[in-house]
């Protein structure tokens, strides 16, 4: 993850898939390459097991309501939760200072 200038804003959403989740890959890199686009949007982690989490950091509130506002965003939400999700909890979070070491 590259460094963001703080304080910034962390939504932080943790999942369970459902065992069908057809079409789900896809919607999944639309909706990354959307919210790469929305104004606010500083960058994506995300990571997938039997519990995924992705995290998309963001430089304000108002972009993070903006985002879950967007006409494409709200469909996909809706597909998740009667087509591809079991569970799946939502936190928004003031990052104040970050910190990262690599040994490379």
């Amino acid at each position: 993850m590259s460094s963001f200038i703080t304080p910034y804003y962390a939504v932080i959403f943790t999942s369970r898939r459902k065992v069908n989740i057809d079409g789900y890959a896809e919607m999944s890199l639309q909706m990354q390459e959307l919210a790469a686009k929305q104004k606010g949007f500083l960058g994506v982690d995300s990571a997938h097991t039997e519990l995924g989490i992705t995290v998309s950091y963001w430089e304000s509130l108002e972009a993070i309501r903006n985002w879950k506002q967007q006409s494409d965003h709200l469909h996909a939400q809706q597909k998740g939760r009667t087509h591809w999700y079991s569970w799946y909890n939502v936190r928004i979070c003031k990052v104040e200072r970050e910190y990262e070491f690599s040994s490379s």
